[in-house]
């Protein structure tokens, strides 16, 4: 075998066995239901048949990263499995085309490729994990509170010109809007007589609230305003450029898109309200 084919298999023989204990250790986390458990064995089974076979080529051991797989552990707890699962399945794409290079010396490599075929299919069957369904209702809370929250600090910390005065406006807003918002969603879901209306309010809730945290802390680490302000709207892209992610992952729709939108509308309410907390204290004469 030429040593740079020896080399490509290598590579791909490690790329399976990350893969096989990757999926072995999400089919035993206690968040994953039994039907998605069995799936991910089953595709975890197929990896290491994969390694196998190409090993019996490359007459090569090789060991998974642990750090590589203990960082997709990690993500499929914070994010869900789904997440993290698309994000494989994302990067094994290039894999697929490399399988169909070398088919034609490693008769095998269809049966490979016919396998990754079929976990596509397979984990479409995944997708009925708690937190996904309910994604609309977390898009509802974090881009409601980063409109709303950001387009009010912005207006008032130019009115007000005190950070942590600016800061507790922020939380008790915030935290009324946050159960204002969870229980419009209740309503909604259950004059649409979804299953579930509670869970759907709480996740608009809580999205709601995690997001007006992270938008008020900078009011009370800093006594100059404007750099708490500058600060909030660094958070605040942030937090959409990963719930962008998330949501473009899960759902296989543009992140560009998704992002530019939630953030030209973000920015766009904070710059008028600027503007009028700017004018509201002009006219007003108000003076803190």
């Amino acid at each position: 075998m030429r040593e740079g084919l020896k080399f490509d298999l290598v590579k791909y023989q490690k790329d399976e066995i990350v893969g096989y204990k990757i999926y072995s250790k999400l089919s035993s986390l206690k968040s994953v239901s039994e039907k998605n458990s069995k799936i991910l064995k089953k595709i975890a089974e197929d990896e290491l048949n994969h390694y196998n076979i190409l090993k019996k080529y490359t007459q090569t051991d090789v060991s998974a990263n642990p750090l590589v797989v203990l960082f997709f552990v990690v993500l499929a707890k914070i994010f869900g499995v789904v997440f993290c699962v698309k994000v494989m399945e994302a990067a094994e794409a290039d894999a697929q085309e490399s399988y169909k290079s070398i088919s034609n010396v490693i008769p095998e490599a269809k049966k490979i490729l016919e396998d990754e075929t079929r976990h596509e299919k397979l984990l479409i069957d995944m997708l009925h994990e708690e937190r996904i369904e309910y994604i609309s209702s977390m898009v509802l809370g974090i881009s409601d509170a980063i409109v709303e929250l950001t387009g009010a600090l912005a207006g008032v910390s130019l009115a007000l010109q005190n950070a942590k005065l600016i800061g507790i406006v922020g939380v008790v807003t915030g935290i009324s809007a946050s159960l204002s918002m969870g229980s419009s969603e209740y309503l909604s879901q259950k004059a649409e007589k979804s299953s579930h209306p509670l869970k759907a309010a709480f996740y608009t809730t809580i999205a709601y609230f995690v997001t007006v945290l992270a938008l008020v802390i900078p009011f009370f680490l800093f006594t100059n305003f404007y750099y708490s302000l500058a600060l909030m709207f660094l958070d605040a892209t942030v937090v959409i450029l990963i719930f962008s992610f998330f949501v473009s992952v899960v759902k296989e729709t543009s992140f560009k898109k998704s992002f530019i939108e939630m953030f030209t509308i973000s920015f766009s309410v904070s710059i008028i309200s600027f503007v009028i907390g700017y004018l509201a204290r002009k006219l007003l004469n108000v003076n803190i």
